[in-house]
Parts: structure tokens; C-alpha cells; sequence
């Protein structure tokens, strides 16, 4: 089935008037406001960019009193360590070996590894809280898993309303 195009010469000039004056009216509402709808753009472009927070670098035990020399070694002693730049304590060499032995698909290498890992305490693993939901878990001891001592029936009519939802509330449904 065909459409049918009632477009004569009068009708192409309509729309072609409309279709320039549009195109006017936008060119030139761009002049007039186009700069200051780049200056918001470019401001709501900086608010997205994200925060770069200083790094905490952990604070160096108080060195103890030097000793009192009495006789000067002709070997030189180990050369001194330098303050530990992680946030994070080093990993034992166990656990680290954990890494190299199979493939994550297997569940072996990196997943055994991180799997062994997320089992420290957070205190375990890090110097100090490096973010402040760091603070919630700290210290808390180790987890205690607690068991469901009732019935999947208790659970279902404990949790659910006897009386419907938009019913009006019953005393006993309510939690004080």
C-alpha cells in the first residue's frame, strides 16, 4: 500500500520556511546562551572528577637512645632499613607462595591466595584504618557464626503480617 503525498509546491515552500526559520532560532539562541551552558557543563565536568586524598604514611616507632660506644668493628654492619612506605603489613611467605602454585580456575594461585588472605583480621593485614568504615570493623575479634535455632515455619509466620498489608495493625505484629 502506498502513502500518499499531498505536497505541492505550496506546501514544500511552508516547510521549507519552517524548517529555515527553526534553524535560525537555534543558531541564534547558541549565540546567546552557548557560553554559558559550556561554562556549566565544564563546572559540572570539574564536581565529577574525583577527590585526590593525601596518602597517610605510618608513623615511625620512636628510635631508642644510641648505645654508648666502646670499641670501634672494622666490618661494617647491615646497611639500615628504610621506613616501610605500605599501608599494609608484608605478607608471609607462605601465603605469598600460595600465589604461584596453579591457576585461579582451578581454585588454586591468586584465589587460594586471596581467598588464605581475607581470612586475617583487618588488624592482621594493615597498620592502622585507612578509611573511616576501616574503624567499624576494627578490632572486633573473630567473626561468631550464629545458627538458625528455629524451623522455616517459625521464621515464615514470625516474619510475615496474620492481618494483611494495608489491614490495620495488630499489637502483636508490632515490635516494641
Amino acid at each position: 500500500m502506498s502513502r500518499q503525498l499531498n505536497m505541492d509546491t505550496l506546501r514544500q515552500n511552508f516547510w521549507k520556511e519552517e524548517y529555515l526559520r527553526e534553524k535560525m532560532f537555534r543558531c541564534e539562541w547558541h549565540r546567546k546562551y552557548g557560553s554559558t551552558v559550556k561554562a556549566k557543563q565544564k563546572a559540572k565536568a570539574a564536581a565529577r572528577l574525583p577527590l585526590a586524598l593525601p596518602t597517610l604514611h605510618p608513623k615511625a616507632p620512636p628510635s631508642p637512645p644510641p648505645a654508648p660506644k666502646a670499641v670501634p668493628s672494622t666490618t661494617p654492619g647491615p646497611p639500615l632499613e628504610t621506613p616501610i612506605q605500605s599501608e599494609m603489613y608484608p605478607v608471609l611467605p607462605a601465603t605469598r607462595a600460595l600465589l604461584y602454585e596453579g591457576i585461579s580456575h582451578d581454585f588454586q594461585g591468586r584465589y587460594r591466595y586471596l581467598n588464605t588472605r581475607k581470612l586475617d583480621v583487618p588488624e592482621m593485614r594493615y597498620l592502622f584504618p585507612i578509611t573511616t568504615n576501616f574503624i567499624y570493623g576494627w578490632q572486633l575479634g573473630p567473626p561468631v557464626k550464629q545458627e538458625l535455632v528455629s524451623c522455616k515455619m517459625c521464621r515464615i509466620e514470625s516474619f510475615f503480617r496474620k492481618n494483611g498489608a494495608f489491614a490495620l495493625l495488630d499489637p502483636r505484629d508490632l515490635a516494641l
